[in-house]
């Protein structure tokens, strides 16, 4: 049902009840479902079993006294065709065939807007993803965060939600000193292997880029940020970071656009030490009572808010442990005026989320129990030939997303990316994931996106055989949509806002890729049972309406997701 129509049954409900609860101080809660047999109705609402003991009246006996007032009520007509009792009281109500078909003109008239809510209205939301570290290109877990956490924004953003993209680097600590002592090391003639190369280094071919490039004085920049101009000094090892980190910024902004990822904002670590507001956090917490001394080290009270044991924020070497500029900055997060954030994030980080939302309960600004919400992916293992691929010339140890969109593309980087985007939102965050080459090149339904993509492409030269005028199906008549396949689209289309309403509260843009997938099989069975472009003027325009009307869903599902609707496959 379209979500109107679900809200003018909650309103006959509750008409219904308004003269039975009245003065008995009981309110009435109802809740619409979809019965797990179809063949029970189209709506189930146990509000009878609910409130019987509190009206001490027999459930089936209210559940008649309900189910009388609906039939009664006039403002049913043309939505309710029958409602009956089943079992113990449950009432069950079937919409009549036009209230089913009115998704069809509600898609025509909305377009790109339908499914969209203004529900979140009013609320601001940032979705921190891929944060990779500057040292290396980006590898397919950030790919399989990239799209998560795209699609995650879009969904809020079609809810209504105020959204910010942001990236947030982690430019500060050994990492980004090994990565400068790497690409100093490849200067200086060595490579893996010998016994004067790093133990720690980077073995990957972009190291030796990087040093042939800092050689030559070149100069990099960043979407954002100052450039760096090497000196071309293989004993100036700040110039050597300085450049290597913009380098490799630049590396990881040609993958995200090559993914079609772009972000409204960069967070630097770096500037949370340089801005003072680690230290700042530190100073709060000091001051909360929440911290204490012992063996030299600083540390925090987190058994207080449900960790396992308290944690060391501050070590004996005077250095503070990775969870603290984390704090910092979900506090400096907060303080940005953000309702809800978002982190999604490899499964690695499930430790961290107990010590970071202790540390920003401790602080005492007011900061929400559950901020930030994070969403947490399992890694991904890649496929290709028949055999798991581990290493990547170009990154020296994993594969990266340039490799993989490349491979599943054929040469087609639109394609490749379209496959990537897809498979790596088809599974919950939190389930393992095989994504195999082999399955993304192919032009057989055994491929999600192409089996999606195709369903588009086919309605798309349905209406180029008809050469008619899409305006003309503003005010057709879909009585004539009756068939059983045609019945299915129908209820899919209408199930669509609701779809997107469900995943943006639960986090889950999965839930896009399992809808798409349905909804193109439902196409596809349609297809295959019913013509469209029959000699009877009524039906055909009414079957036209509706293929518009499922193409434009398909269209609507694909953008949320970063995935193309190409008119011909």
């Amino acid at each position: 049902m379209l979500a109107q129509q679900k809200q003018d049954i909650t309103a006959l409900f509750q008409a219904a009840l308004a003269p039975i609860i009245a003065d008995t101080g009981v309110s009435a809660n109802v809740v619409l479902e979809r019965p797990r047999d179809p063949s029970h109705g189209d709506v189930a609402c146990n509000i009878a079993m609910q409130l019987a003991k509190q009206l001490k009246m027999n459930p089936r006996e209210l559940a008649t006294r309900v189910v009388d007032a609906l039939r009664a009520d006039p403002a049913a007509a043309g939505l309710v065709e029958s409602v009956d009792i089943a079992g113990p009281g449950f009432i069950n109500l079937r919409v009549t065939a036009a209230a089913k078909q009115a998704v069809v003109k509600a898609v025509l008239a909305q377009g790109a807007n339908y499914g969209n809510s203004a529900s979140g209205s009013g609320q601001r939301v940032i979705i921190e993803f891929v944060s990779a570290n500057p040292t290396g290109p980006l590898h397919v877990g950030h790919g399989r965060q990239a799209a998560l956490g795209d699609a995650l924004s879009s969904l809020f953003g079609s809810q209504g939600y105020d959204v910010t993209r942001e990236f947030y680097y982690n430019d500060a600590g050994v990492q980004i000193q090994t990565l400068a002592n790497s690409v100093q090391a490849r200067l200086r003639g060595h490579k893996p292997g010998d016994a004067a190369w790093p133990e720690s280094a980077y073995n990957g071919d972009y190291i030796t880029d990087i040093a042939a490039d800092f050689l030559a004085k070149k100069t990099v920049s960043a979407s954002d940020g100052s450039p760096a101009t090497a000196s071309g000094d293989i004993e100036d090892i700040e110039s050597i970071r300085a450049f290597a980190v913009t380098y490799l910024r630049n590396e990881q902004d040609i993958d995200l656009q090559a993914f079609g990822v772009k972000f409204d904002n960069y967070y630097l670590e770096s500037s949370l030490y340089q801005d003072g507001k680690v230290d700042a956090a530190v100073d709060m917490l000091n001051k909360s009572g929440k911290t204490y001394e012992e063996e030299g080290a600083l540390w925090l009270r987190t058994e207080d808010y449900g960790d396992d044991k308290n944690r060391v924020m501050r070590k004996t070497d005077g250095t503070y442990t990775y969870f603290v500029p984390d704090v910092a900055y979900h506090i400096v997060k907060f303080q940005r005026g953000y309702n809800q954030a978002i982190n999604v994030q490899g499964s690695d980080h499930h430790g961290t989320i107990a010590r970071v939302r202790a540390g920003l309960q401790a602080v005492g600004l007011g900061i929400p129990q559950g901020f930030p919400d994070y969403v947490l992916h399992k890694m991904v293992t890649v496929m290709k030939g028949g055999e798991e691929v581990k290493i990547s010339k170009r990154a020296g140890s994993y594969v990266t997303v340039r490799d993989l969109i490349e491979w599943s593309g054929g040469g087609d980087i639109t394609k490749g990316r379209d496959a990537v985007r897809f498979f790596l939102i088809s599974r919950k965050a939190d389930t393992e994931f095989v994504f195999d080459v082999d399955v993304a090149l192919k032009t057989s339904d055994e491929n999600p996106v192409y089996y999606v993509q195709y369903a588009h492409a086919r309605i798309c030269r349905m209406l180029e055989q008809w050469s008619g005028d899409e305006a003309s199906l503003a005010n057709v008549d879909l009585a004539p949509l009756t068939a059983p396949t045609e019945a299915t689209l129908l209820a899919t289309l209408a199930a669509y806002p609701e779809t997107l309403a469900r995943a943006q509260a639960e986090l889950g843009p999965h839930q896009i890729a399992f809808y798409l997938r349905d909804l193109a099989a439902n196409l596809h069975s349609f297809y295959f049972a019913e013509r469209v472009l029959v000699d009877d003027e009524a039906l055909k325009a009414a079957r036209i309406a509706l293929m518009v009307a499922t193409r434009q869903v398909l269209r609507n599902g694909l953008a949320l997701i970063g995935v193309s609707a190409p008119n011909k496959m």
